[in-house]
């Protein structure tokens, strides 16, 4: 499943959402992770509601955003185009994050990661959010 980071370096989860300038893009399942691509965000209009949308939008093939902060509102759009927003509140290593994502896909997932891995792209519901 894709998965995008709000990442300065690409070393650290360490953007808030609403503030990064670009996503890093991974491909991450149980046994396998590799980069994908990095997307820069761009201007997308003045109004906050605009900027929010228009990240949703470029995020729409991935499952999970990875984030150190996400204001209610963003987290609200991405649950509505069916991404799972995740925060770690403080600066966390990128690629450690991905290895304790990986060893949750080895195991015994949420039933909402579950549908995730399963539809192997973002349709899918939630039935928890953290």
């Amino acid at each position: 499943m894709k998965i995008a980071f709000t990442t300065s370096t690409g070393e650290t989860i360490d953007q808030h959402f609403g503030q990064c300038q670009s996503f890093h893009i991974w491909e991450v399942g149980p046994d396998e992770a590799s980069f994908l691509e990095a997307v820069s965000v761009g201007e997308h209009g003045s109004d906050e509601e605009d900027r929010i949308a228009a990240r949703a939008v470029l995020l729409s093939d991935c499952a999970i955003v990875y984030t150190m902060q996400i204001g209610g509102p963003a987290a609200a759009k991405l649950v509505a185009q069916k991404i799972h927003p995740m925060k770690t509140n403080t600066e966390v290593n990128l690629r450690t994050t991905v290895e304790r994502f990986q060893e949750v896909l080895r195991g015994n997932p949420p039933p909402w990661l579950r549908k995730a891995m399963n539809a192997g792209s973002n349709n899918f519901n939630f039935e928890s959010q953290n």
